[in-house]
């Protein structure tokens, strides 16, 4: 029988999520090094939400999340050697080293940040859903976030809104079972997060983080859900990570049994295994893939040791924007290469398609079920 994913796809998955792995696992010891300062906080053991995700999105799809950010950007395109330089705080990097490791952007693979705020991202998220709405351009907005900023106030105002304007927003929750140091289920009545959609009137399903093919279809219909004008969906990647919330945490917290426990569902492996014996791919071509990722590893290494820091000539810029100031594209103010910019649509070209507020008077609204005022005594 044959296979419901293309050869194509099934390596670039694998790819990619190896390419995340390494990147992060140089990261690692670039920050014992002292050569990364600061907070960096290692994807390691969740590839395969982002790059399940970046798969089954289009390129113009949007994406922001949190702090444990680095391998969101390398899923779509990115130049590792920039993303490395970025966490170096080098003046190559993404963001000229003044975001590191927490603020990677890459405006031009819609990549919209890293947030060091817990949760501040999904407020944001639902701008971005409202301006695709506004404009009717298909858009779908992926919004990551970790369990514990299920707990946070913004995230209560943000669902309830996208669900009222019915905006196309995949609310993607990474829930990895620990916010800090503490398990979620201690802090939380409803450790389940995909349950509170109900509350919400909305979507909300669980899919398992730690399998790239079903965080992929997951994510595949999700995305189709949205642009049909169903509104959002809140999505739970179970999913863990290997290391500690971030470098500096032992994370003594959970016993070494659990971790190893959790190693033997490692997706990067899982993932290959299975196209070997199920797709009789040769182990070759995995092994070719291996030796050409840590080779774009070690240049990007090389290239953020080798990059000059920024000038403190540079320390007020980039704070404001001012109108009229052109966008600053970074592969071409590194690398000099021309690059197709993302175009987006100015005053004339934007496009009401839905009555943003009901028009209805209160007292009609008044008699819809659910809503009606109670029996006065």
């Amino acid at each position: 029988m044959a296979s419901a994913y293309s050869k194509e796809l099934l390596l670039s998955m694998y790819r990619h999520m190896y390419l995340i792995r390494r990147f992060e696992e140089r990261a690692a010891q670039a920050y014992t090094q002292g050569k990364i300062n600061g907070f960096c906080h290692l994807y390691i053991g969740q590839e395969a939400v982002a790059v399940g995700t970046t798969e089954a999105l289009r390129p113009d799809d949007y994406q922001l999340g949190a702090y444990r950010d680095h391998g969101y950007p390398l899923t779509r395109g990115a130049d590792p050697r920039m993303v490395m330089a970025e966490l170096f705080g080098k003046a190559t990097g993404y963001c000229k080293g003044k975001g590191g490791s927490m603020h990677i952007f890459d405006v031009e693979h819609s990549v919209l940040g890293g947030y060091g705020i817990v949760g501040g991202q999904i407020p944001l998220a639902a701008g971005l859903g409202f301006a695709s709405r506004y404009r009717s351009d298909g858009r779908v907005t992926v919004c990551y976030f970790g369990e514990a900023a299920a707990n946070q106030g913004a995230f209560h105002e943000t669902l309830n809104m996208a669900a009222k304007w019915s905006l196309p927003v995949i609310f993607l929750c990474e829930n990895n079972r620990y916010g800090m140091g503490t398990a979620f289920a201690r802090v939380s009545p409803m450790p389940e997060v995909y349950k509170r959609a109900a509350a919400y009137g909305i979507r909300g399903e669980p899919v398992d983080g730690m399998d790239v093919l079903k965080t992929y279809e997951a994510v595949k219909d999700c995305a189709a859900h949205c642009r049909a004008g169903k509104g959002p969906v809140l999505l739970e990647a179970n999913t863990y990570r290997y290391r500690g919330h971030s470098m500096s945490d032992p994370a003594t917290y959970r016993s070494k049994t659990e971790v190893e426990q959790e190693r033997k569902g490692d997706p990067i492996p899982k993932l290959r295994q299975w196209c070997v014996e199920q797709q009789k791919f040769p182990e070759s071509e995995f092994e070719a893939i291996d030796v050409e990722i840590r080779a774009t590893i070690d240049a990007a290494v090389k290239f953020a040791e080798e990059s000059p820091e920024p000038s403190l000539d540079e320390l007020h810029e980039d704070i404001f924007v001012e109108p009229g100031d052109p966008d600053v594209k970074p592969r071409e103010r590194v690398l000099g290469m021309k690059v197709d910019w993302p175009r987006h649509p100015g005053p004339k070209d934007y496009r009401v398609t839905w009555d943003l507020e009901p028009r209805e008077q209160a007292e009609v609204a008044g008699e819809k079920p659910g809503l009606k005022k109670p029996a006065r005594a």
